[in-house]
């Protein structure tokens, strides 16, 4: 499972969305997250991330861990998002 950390707060580019042939990208106010069940782990949208905020969970930074339950818990409580966006900050 691939999972999204902290590097995508605050500026949630959607380059990642738009090569997801699963749909599996959620959107949250401050960030985007993988849904644990439907993310297929293809790494297509790992390259596509420009701030590197997505790993597959065995990679993840110890300081991020909290990053996999909150991916599965907030792709439960967001919209999917299929479509490029404009970010919120450009790093």
């Amino acid at each position: 499972m691939h999972v999204v950390a902290e590097p995508c707060s605050g500026c949630k580019y959607t380059d990642c969305v738009v090569v997801c042939p699963v749909e599996c990208f959620y959107e949250g106010e401050q960030m985007l997250y993988i849904h644990p069940e439907e993310c297929i782990d293809c790494e297509a949208c790992v390259p596509e991330c420009p701030v590197e905020a997505i790993f597959h969970e065995d990679n993840l930074p110890e300081e991020w861990q909290s990053y996999i339950e909150l991916n599965a818990e907030m792709s439960e409580k967001t919209e999917v998002i299929t479509e490029k966006k404009e970010p919120l900050a450009d790093n």
